[in-house]
């Protein structure tokens, strides 16, 4: 039985050490000692810039979900971004990355969004199928960013 909870003071920690072990699942940099000193401080505060969940099975955090709200001006209503969802290696293939992701749609419903978006690395082909599998359709479009010391050179 999985249920989801949201992240809160008391289980930040542990919402922490999940962002840490998806960023080792995708070979990327995990945050380092401000940055989660940072999670866990947005993750738990009343403004929080961002919601975040975690997956329990059997009182143990063993997966979880962030997203927040932009706006798409073609449709003139809000998107929900889904920026993470991951779940455990040990325990995929029992459900829980569906629930979490049909947890998402649900909030997009709710909150009379007008689409979901996110990326999906390249590589991660059993994403791809996961996402596929719900219907999502692959945008041709390029996913850019500037971070660190790229966003701080532009004057």
């Amino acid at each position: 039985m999985v249920h989801i909870v949201p992240v809160d003071a008391g289980n930040a920690e542990r919402y922490v050490e999940l962002v840490e072990a998806l960023a080792n699942f995708e070979n990327l940099d995990p945050p380092g000692e401000e940055g989660r000193a940072r999670l866990i401080s947005d993750a738990s505060s009343a403004d929080r810039p961002f919601h975040a969940f975690l997956a329990m099975v059997d009182g143990v955090a063993v997966g979880h979900v962030t997203f927040f709200f932009t706006y798409s001006t073609f449709l003139a209503r809000r998107t929900l971004f889904l920026e993470d969802i991951f779940v455990l290696e040990e325990y995929r293939g029992r459900g829980i990355g569906t629930k979490l992701f049909r947890f998402c749609v649900d909030e997009a419903k709710r909150e009379g969004c007008g689409r979901m978006e996110w990326a999906a690395l390249d590589w991660n082909e059993p994403a791809h199928r996961f996402y596929e599998g719900f219907g999502a359709k692959r945008l041709d479009w390029f996913l850019f960013w500037l971070a660190g010391d790229d966003l701080d050179a532009i004057q």
